[in-house]
């Protein structure tokens, strides 16, 4: 049976059923701000795009230098996502499951690299990790590691710049996701260890994955701390934005070669991405 159909309320100043009207546009002093701001946030871009040395791209992208700055981008933020995963997950775990004095202040330096200047990160990183760093002459004098200046030094900065953004996509997917999954694996017998493994990961995959991609564009484009902690020597600590810094100074094109090389590797990230967050929303 078809349920009745309410009528529309009366209009009690036209003596009619009221009409509701859903407006569209866009009031003026909003639009132009808007407009302002998407041109602001456009127009390098478009420069970017305008100026590039479309015809030479090929010769800039394989030379030796722009090469090694590639390949050495490529490993080391991979090595930092890597890291990242390996100690980020189980930090996240941490802060969405369990309950411990100082747990807010906990999540707030683990996010501190996210407004912390990098550069000020890299001199943080050298005073803990460099030769007479507080760590850093332990590892020196009795396993004989160097980290500054050296390959696994830009992967320990950019970890410690990428890392947060891993921490903060998985804490809030743990969050959203229902424990009750993991209890009911606990009452069946599996250990913590393993409810994590077999129940709790396949249910935050989506998360992971999110975070990791972010993760590795973030090392991509790490810049400040990599320069203070490992310097840029090409071949060894110069990767794809100190390449961009130190070309833009003698070789404008291939600056802007490796500056296209990255901006489409962040529209590839924003691209990727897009489901997940038309869903969360």
């Amino acid at each position: 049976m078809t349920p009745p159909v309410r009528p529309a309320a009366a209009d009690p100043l036209e003596g009619g059923p009221r009409r509701v009207r859903v407006r569209t546009g866009v009031p003026l002093p909003l639009l132009l701000p808007a407009l302002l701001g998407l041109a602001f946030l456009l127009l390098p871009v478009i420069a970017l795009l305008v100026r590039a040395p479309w015809h030479s791209m090929p010769e800039q992208l394989t030379s030796d230098e722009v090469w090694q700055a590639l390949r050495l981008s490529l490993v080391c933020a991979t090595a930092a996502t890597a890291v990242s995963l390996v100690i980020g997950v189980p930090l996240a775990w941490v802060l969405a499951r369990t309950e411990f004095p100082g747990r807010g202040l906990v999540r707030a330096l683990v996010t501190l690299p996210l407004v912390l200047p990098p550069v000020v990160g890299g001199v943080a990183l050298l005073l803990a990790l460099g030769r007479n760093g507080v760590v850093g002459q332990w590892l020196d004098s009795w396993f004989g590691i160097t980290l500054p200046f050296t390959t696994a030094g830009v992967v320990v900065a950019e970890t410690f710049v990428a890392m947060p953004f891993l921490v903060i996509s998985v804490e809030g997917t743990l969050r959203a996701a229902d424990p009750r999954y993991e209890e009911a694996a606990t009452t069946l017998g599996a250990s913590r260890f393993t409810a994590f493994r077999r129940v709790t990961l396949p249910l935050i995959a989506p998360g992971i994955a999110a975070g990791a991609v972010l993760a590795w564009a973030r090392a991509l484009g790490e810049f400040g701390a990599t320069i203070t902690f490992a310097g840029n020597f090409p071949g060894r600590t110069q990767t794809m934005p100190l390449a961009v810094y130190l070309a833009l100074q003698s070789e404008p094109e291939a600056a802007i070669a490796l500056s296209l090389v990255l901006l489409a590797v962040s529209i590839a990230v924003l691209a990727g991405l897009r489901d997940r967050w038309t869903t969360a929303s």
